[in-house]
């Protein structure tokens, strides 16, 4: 098992920049997949970056690249997500998600590849 927990959402205006944190514990954490998904209001789930355990392998929507960035610190067993030039269609909550193996570069991309959700947190970005 392996708990995640979300922090770094909050009101921002549109421009603004976020750090968002995932923290990771339980067995083996460190090994695991991690990835960014987010949801607006009445919106499905969508992926938004992801990196590989090593941390060398990372993937990001198209609507976020030059925006944001993945990192992983594994010492910390933590991911964090870097939000720079956010603007009101960023608003959602934020999910970390993580996965103990991904088969191919496009299942990265796949909510079901992820066996472990955090509880979300909130971004909003006003205009």
């Amino acid at each position: 098992q392996v708990q995640l927990v979300e922090s770094g959402g909050e009101l921002v205006q549109a421009g603004g920049s976020l750090r968002l944190s995932c923290a990771a514990s339980g067995r083996s954490a460190s090994t695991y997949v991690m990835a960014w998904f987010r949801q607006a209001p009445g919106k499905e789930r969508k992926f938004v970056a992801a990196i590989s355990r090593d941390g060398g392998l990372q993937y990001s929507e198209d609507s976020v690249k030059g925006r944001f960035t993945i990192s992983s610190d594994n010492a910390k067993n933590t991911v964090y997500l870097q939000m720079n030039s956010l603007t009101p269609e960023d608003t959602a909550v934020y999910y970390c998600a993580a996965a103990p193996r991904v088969t191919g570069s496009n299942s990265y991309y796949l909510a079901r590849t992820y066996n472990y959700w955090g509880q979300g947190t909130q971004v909003t970005v006003s205009s």
